[in-house]
């Protein structure tokens, strides 16, 4: 069969640095680039850890330079905390920008660095490859094993005047550097290591029955949806296992570079507007979805789903495809229920009279352009209410 013309990009850092350790070698990616004034953009969770002074005593012990430090992002990033960054890089005379942190820090951080070099509001980036000019020299340093947007060309920034979380999507904002040390994970509570790696899952899911999936972004889901299943357990059981830590580490990864490339799917375009809506938790948002947006798409990849079941350790010898489709979805929720996720979007508070914007502001957000399955407006606002 003749297959239609397409052309596939795979989009990741020039540099990636995994491992207990790594760290250390942020001095000399700065030296690399050629930041002498480097920023960070932080949270004041991490640097009431004290994880940021850690990272800058390792930059002026290599380098001879303070860095700057801004730990003003929120979880749920705003269009005014990229702002409010941008006027400290720039007052300080910044030339190179360091994101610590997870998700947040790392958006933040990108949503600063399109400001830096392209002007403007960030609410001019929404949608795919807005910006014209690279980014200042970038390195991302992790610190949860979940969003993957240390490695990333996506950008998630909320806009308060709508209450709506932009996605900004632009090969631009893919850091030149990426550091994943399990060493900085290793202080992650519970609740957070279960709602970071239940957001990788479903970036694997979401990246193996997307449109847009391939051969790669195939592998690269797959093992990762393999890890998160064998790993994230331990990790939330005992945040000190450095086994489970490392290989979470992978797993994150593994399903960023599965999305960045096939993207995501409706499981991210729901959740993206429960986070802009009420401010609540990402992960924890995909992880309560994720089974009910995959019973919707069920009949568009029932052999996919089928396996996913096989990657998750279930044993589908025997069963019809559907009835193995149907084991991923058990897994997913069984997974879920055990490291503690809230059992439905009622527990955190999500009211029925607001389904309907959320379900309107879904319908055009970017991710859903490679859901398998095309839903209508009805059908997303039935999706929420299952979730409820």
């Amino acid at each position: 069969m003749a297959v239609q013309e397409q052309v596939f990009g795979f989009f990741i850092p020039t540099v990636t640095l995994m491992g207990i350790g790594a760290y250390k070698e942020i001095g000399n990616q700065i030296k690399v680039l050629g930041g002498t004034k480097p920023f960070i953009c932080t949270d004041k969770g991490i640097t009431g850890a004290g994880i940021a002074d850690q990272i800058a005593e390792v930059i002026k012990t290599e380098c001879g330079v303070d860095p700057v430090i801004f730990d003003g992002t929120h979880p749920n990033p705003t269009d005014n905390n990229v702002h409010e960054g941008y006027d400290v890089y720039t007052s300080e005379g910044c030339d190179l920008i360091i994101s610590l942190g997870g998700g947040s820090a790392h958006d933040c951080g990108k949503g600063i660095g399109i400001i830096a070099t392209n002007g403007g509001n960030i609410r001019d980036y929404e949608g795919v490859d807005k910006s014209s000019k690279a980014m200042p020299p970038f390195i991302a340093v992790n610190t949860t094993a979940g969003t993957a947007s240390e490695m990333t060309r996506f950008c998630i920034i909320t806009d308060t005047s709508r209450k709506v979380k932009m996605a900004i999507v632009d090969w631009r904002v893919t850091p030149n550097v990426a550091i994943d040390d399990p060493l900085l994970m290793v202080g992650m509570p519970p609740a957070l290591t279960a709602a970071t790696g239940m957001d990788a899952l479903t970036h694997a899911v979401e990246a193996y029955v997307s449109t847009l999936a391939t051969p790669v972004t195939d592998a690269c889901a797959l093992k990762a949806i393999e890890l998160v299943a064998s790993y994230l357990r331990a990790a939330v059981a005992n945040g000190g296992d450095m086994e489970a830590r490392d290989k979470m580490c992978y797993a994150q990864y593994l399903a960023g570079m599965a999305f960045n490339n096939a993207s995501l799917g409706h499981v991210h375009a729901m959740a993206h507007q429960l986070g802009g809506f009420y401010d609540l938790p990402h992960g924890v948002c995909n992880a309560i979805l994720l089974p009910h947006v995959s019973r919707f798409n069920l009949i568009a990849k029932m052999d996919r789903f089928a396996d996913i079941a096989v990657a998750m350790g279930e044993n589908i010898e025997g069963l019809s495809t559907r009835a193995a489709a149907e084991m991923a979805l058990e897994a997913i929720g069984t997974l879920s229920a055990d490291i503690g996720i809230p059992s439905g979007l009622k527990e955190l508070g999500v009211s029925k009279d607001d389904l309907p914007i959320m379900a309107e502001n879904a319908q055009k957000d970017a991710c859903g352009l490679t859901n398998p399955r095309c839903p209508t407006l009805e059908d997303v606002i039935d999706i929420y209410k299952n979730a409820l």
